[in-house]
């Protein structure tokens, strides 16, 4: 699945949020103590970020009038809300994939390919802390994912 915008930028926050004297490094052994307490917390400040931005969304849906004068406006203004009220939705499936690595946290199974078993690797989880696959077993999954779609 595409990463939008506002996943990315929700990431960012998050990774801000926990500046601290730690990253994760490829010097150490993978998914030791420390990297899973890192991946934890970031996933954790990524899901209050979320959750920030959808109570934002509500109040403003409570708050603002949905009924302009001009046609044309508020033809706008119902498409801004369907593309805002999508993004939502795309963060509540959001937050379930950050729910379940946090469960893969805690029983010790995060960081390595549900495919494969092999490590995911640092960089990719950086980038994506809710992978749940090897680059190269997404790819594979992709293909067959197309496959049966284009059949």
């Amino acid at each position: 699945m595409a990463t939008t915008a506002n996943e990315i930028d929700g990431l960012e926050t998050a990774r801000r949020a926990i500046a601290a004297d730690y990253v994760p490094s490829e010097d150490e052994s993978y998914m030791n103590e420390s990297q899973q307490d890192y991946f934890r917390l970031l996933l954790l400040e990524w899901k209050r970020s979320i959750l920030s931005a959808a109570s934002a969304t509500l109040q403003s849906l409570q708050d603002g009038p949905m009924r302009e004068a001009d046609l044309n406006d508020r033809a706008s203004s119902e498409t801004d809300w369907g593309i805002e009220l999508r993004t939502r939705d795309r963060q509540r499936k959001l937050i379930a994939k950050i729910d379940a690595a946090l469960r893969r946290i805690d029983a010790g199974e995060y960081g390595f390919c549900e495919v494969t078993g092999d490590p995911i690797g640092l960089k990719r989880l950086i980038a994506r802390p809710v992978a749940t696959m090897t680059v190269e077993a997404q790819e594979a999954h992709e293909r067959r994912e197309k496959i049966s779609r284009d059949d």
